[in-house]
């Protein structure tokens, strides 16, 4: 069994999405990030960023005492090694799975998650940061779309991999992202294809019950580590 401490954020996603991809048995543990609970010192002591997801393998592959892995790219990587799937095989596709899951941690997931914090939640609006981060968000789009009109059905080849489950979550944030899907037809093909898989719906079925629809201004203080509760 695996522990997975979560919230339901495009990270959270990645790696229920993951979880019902490989059929491995998880049991959800909440955390509510808008509360402070990733501050709490028994999180701490698996995410040391104080960020989710996190988990914690109690049957790890080597039948040894349980492992905690901590940034949702790392967990990735732990539970395809796993399970020797959504990685291929071969060193060059590794290489390339790699590549764009780097690619989503470094530059998709961070540009993105600045985009929407100056569009929707700075308590500030500054003009040089929100279309910088716009401009910024729009042109991995772009990176994105062309990788796709190579490659065809999926991010980083033939096969569906741990880099469609990274950069998928971060999409369904385009509305919010003020992002026009129609300029990018690849990706807007792809993300509709994957949205209709199983595992992904399961995927980001988890948790969405328990958000609301409106996150209180002091939640955002606290998400956006302003404060602490």
């Amino acid at each position: 069994m695996i522990d997975l401490h979560f919230a339901a954020t495009p990270n959270g996603w990645k790696v229920t999405i993951a979880l019902e991809e490989l059929g491995l048995p998880y049991h959800v543990v909440p955390v509510n990030i808008g509360a402070g609970e990733q501050f709490a010192p028994d999180f701490l002591a698996i995410s040391p960023n104080n960020r989710i997801p996190a988990i914690v393998d109690h049957a790890p592959a080597d039948g040894g005492a349980a492992v905690s892995v901590f940034e949702s790219g790392a967990i990735l990587l732990y539970l395809a090694q796993k399970t020797g799937r959504l990685m291929p095989a071969d060193l060059r596709g590794r290489v390339h799975v790699t590549e764009w899951l780097m690619w989503q941690m470094g530059g998709l997931g961070p540009m993105l998650g600045q985009n929407g914090h100056f569009r929707l939640y700075a308590p500030d609006r500054i003009a040089y940061a929100t279309d910088r981060y716009a401009r910024e968000a729009d042109r991995l789009y772009g990176v994105l779309d062309r990788q796709l009109a190579r490659t065809g059905a999926f991010v980083a080849g033939a096969a569906f991999s741990i880099a469609d489950i990274a950069c998928f979550p971060w999409i369904i944030t385009h509305k919010a992202q003020g992002i026009d899907m129609g300029a990018f037809p690849h990706v807007a093909r792809w993300f509709a294809d994957l949205r209709q898989r199983p595992a992904v719906k399961a995927g980001t079925a988890v948790g969405r019950m328990a958000r609301p629809d409106e996150i209180g201004e002091d939640a955002k203080r606290v998400m956006m580590g302003i404060e602490r509760k």
